[in-house]
């Protein structure tokens, strides 16, 4: 797929926006980079004090013990703040990364459904997970060491320039060379490591999904039909590294022969000003270390150069998860709906389709649910029925028309923030991991014994008593551990757990035997009783208890 790439400004802005948070790691670690570059040029220059000393070419200033021991003491400090160092990225590196990920994951639970299923739920992962981490890296580690990078490089250049003029000049001639080679393939780099990334969010795409569905997978006797489809995304992403790779390599090999020249020429001119005596020892020393002090920088700068492709892919991906429109979302306490009223629902004109080209699923749509009414919502297979669930919860938006919480006196119209009057039951199951209790007071936090016992009965989920745990009875993805008609009972209690006005099943009762099925429902609405509740089926084993149906 290809992107549109960002513009370097509008990448820089985002970048400097989402520091907020990380600000004390990306400052401590330049602070002991700087420090790390004063004292490599404080060993540099005591070297050659050092050596001058015991070759009888100082000026006797310091004798040579106290040159040792001050030597001694920069090694030493240079150990200490490499240790701080990794320490800093260590511990407030996965609080910064920590943070960042909390953000992309609150946004993501707020997008609104339909701009959310745009993406595959692996790509969505592999975003906050690899991109996120890279661009915690680049902000606290990379943009630090680039600043002490440069800054190395004009100290280690000063002090050359001050001990010799020409052969600093000669030195950094390299640096033009870095400038075109970063210039002629920057482009096609990010190009590569926008598709690099996009297969990698498609190898984890499918491998989720093919575990999450391994049961089918299975039974249809598709393993290895399935290990050939990930064998051939391996391929093709290992093409794209490897046409990356050749890029990179190309530049810093051409880099490296501009360094060995580098090194070369002064290692000859050392050399042969040594035997001329026109330096002494020391300062020859101090020349190579120097050297190295400067070409060391620029090397490092032709590596920031993938390091910042990398960044700028990772964000251009995160910056288009950004644009998933967000829900309007309030505090609980804010809520527009009071909780302890009896409301119904009110549609009218109610005109909806997917997308422009698709027919009408409803078209000038009216329907009143009354306070207090069991409704059953029938219909065939397509006919509508989740469709017009999803627009009651404002999942997705009509084309015309409205949706209204109704009490008789007054309407509110149904968005996102009025959503916390429902309870609402998917069809499938919905267990996440952790224990049948965590599972519960998902619907209500702080839900006693007594509540969570009652619910249960309700959901004739009494079964759960009878397990060894009880309440604390671990379940694994996707109710692991629990029949299918088990885990929707638990659904169904924990729905019962809200407060809230309006309760929604859609074919929450697909997976219980009849009897189990009649009498989940009769205790529903006994429970419910003043609360309006809907029942999607194709069942009509619900009909009995219900004051209205609807046949779509």
């Amino acid at each position: 797929m290809k992107h549109q790439l960002s513009s370097i400004p509008n990448i820089a802005r985002w970048l400097w926006h989402k520091m907020h948070g990380l600000h004390i790691q990306a400052t401590l670690n330049t602070i002991t980079g700087l420090l790390l570059v004063g004292l490599d040029l404080l060993f540099v220059w005591l070297t050659k004090l050092t050596v001058d000393i015991a070759t009888g070419h100082s000026d006797g200033t310091i004798s040579l013990t106290l040159a040792v021991v001050l030597l001694v003491a920069v090694m030493i400090s240079q150990i200490a703040l490499g240790i701080s160092n990794r320490w800093i990225r260590a511990i407030l590196g996965v609080r910064a990364q920590n943070v960042m990920q909390e953000r992309f994951f609150a946004r993501l639970l707020s997008a609104e459904w339909r701009g959310l299923k745009r993406y595959h739920s692996g790509d969505l992962l592999n975003r906050m997970m690899r991109d996120v981490s890279d661009i915690v890296t680049f902000l606290t580690e990379s943009l630090p060491s680039l600043i002490c990078t440069i800054v190395q490089f004009v100290g280690a250049f000063v002090f050359l320039f001050w001990m010799n003029r020409k052969l600093a000049l000669v030195v950094v001639v390299v640096l033009p060379i870095f400038a075109v080679l970063s210039r002629l393939y920057i482009r096609q780099m990010r190009d590569i490591s926008h598709e690099v990334r996009d297969l990698d969010g498609k190898v984890q795409s499918m491998m989720q999904e093919t575990v999450q569905h391994a049961l089918v997978v299975k039974t249809l006797g598709r393993v290895g039909y399935m290990v050939s489809g990930l064998t051939n995304l391996h391929e093709n992403l290992r093409a794209k590294v490897r046409r990356r790779t050749i890029y990179s390599s190309v530049s810093s090999g051409l880099m490296n022969i501009g360094f060995g020249a580098g090194y070369m020429i002064t290692f000859v001119w050392g050399i042969v000003s040594l035997r001329d005596g026109v330096i002494t020892y020391g300062a020859l020393i101090a020349f190579i270390q120097l050297i190295g002090q400067i070409q060391s920088p620029v090397r490092q700068l032709t590596r920031f150069i993938p390091v910042f492709i990398g960044a700028f892919t990772a964000t251009e991906r995160l910056m288009e998860m950004e644009e998933i429109p967000v829900e309007d979302t309030i505090e609980e306490d804010e809520s527009p709906v009071d909780m302890n009223s009896h409301y119904g629902l009110s549609i009218k004109g109610l005109t909806f389709r997917y997308d422009d080209n698709s027919r009408d699923i409803y078209h000038d749509f009216h329907h009143e649910f009354t306070p207090g009414s069991v409704t059953a919502i029938l219909g065939e297979t397509g006919s509508g029925k989740t469709t017009l669930i999803r627009l009651i919860l404002r999942l997705i938006h009509p084309v015309s028309g409205h949706i209204s919480l109704t009490d008789g006196t007054q309407e509110i119209p149904v968005t996102a923030t009025s959503r916390c009057a429902f309870g609402y039951v998917p069809q499938g199951n919905t267990l996440l991991s952790g224990t049948i209790r965590d599972n519960l007071r998902l619907g209500k936090p702080d839900a006693t014994e007594a509540e969570l016992r009652e619910v249960l009965h309700v959901a004739a989920a009494d079964f759960v008593y009878d397990l060894p745990s009880g309440l604390d009875t671990p379940c694994t993805e996707m109710g692991g551990g629990l029949s299918e008609g088990q885990a929707q009972r638990l659904t169904i209690a924990r729905a019962l757990l809200r407060t809230c006005p309006i309760l929604i099943f859609d074919e929450s009762t697909a997976a219980l035997d009849p009897d189990t099925e009649q009498t989940v429902v009769q205790r529903i609405v006994q429970y419910a009783k003043g609360r309006t509740v809907i029942f999607v089926t194709h069942r009509p084993a619900v009909i009995p208890f219900c004051t209205e149906v609807m046949r779509l």
